[in-house]
């Protein structure tokens, strides 16, 4: 049984650190809601506990799912304060700004190669 996603995902690039009892690996969030989050650059099986760190704030989280190179991650407590929450409001704000405002943001889409959420098709 699937769960359905509740929030919007928002497309971000934050550095982080994820953290087991035996590991520490550094990865990429390059989704993020107040319910979980996407992470590329790592993997741990899925199931796993886990700890995401940032700027010396931790976030608990348990893997739902896990690829080659990346894995979903969703929080036991939706995000309400942090640095990981200020990092999602901050790419709430982008969202609302006009593009002609925001070329960074454009340059990344264009450089992306057609992306988009989820699983890779091909």
């Amino acid at each position: 049984m699937h769960s359905l996603r509740t929030r919007e995902r928002i497309v971000v690039e934050i550095a982080i650190v994820v953290t087991t009892v035996l590991d520490s690996l550094e990865g990429m969030i390059v989704d993020l809601s107040e319910g979980g989050a996407q992470v590329v650059g790592c993997t741990l099986p899925a199931g796993s506990s886990c700890q995401i760190d940032l700027d010396g704030h931790i976030t608990f989280g348990t893997v739902r799912w896990s690829e080659e190179d990346r894995m979903g991650i969703r929080f036991p407590y939706e995000l309400n304060e942090g640095p990981l929450y200020d990092q999602l409001e901050l790419a709430r704000a982008a969202l609302r700004t006009p593009v002609a405002f925001q070329p960074r943001v454009r340059a990344m889409a264009a450089s992306s190669g057609g992306g988009g959420f989820g699983r890779r098709t091909s």
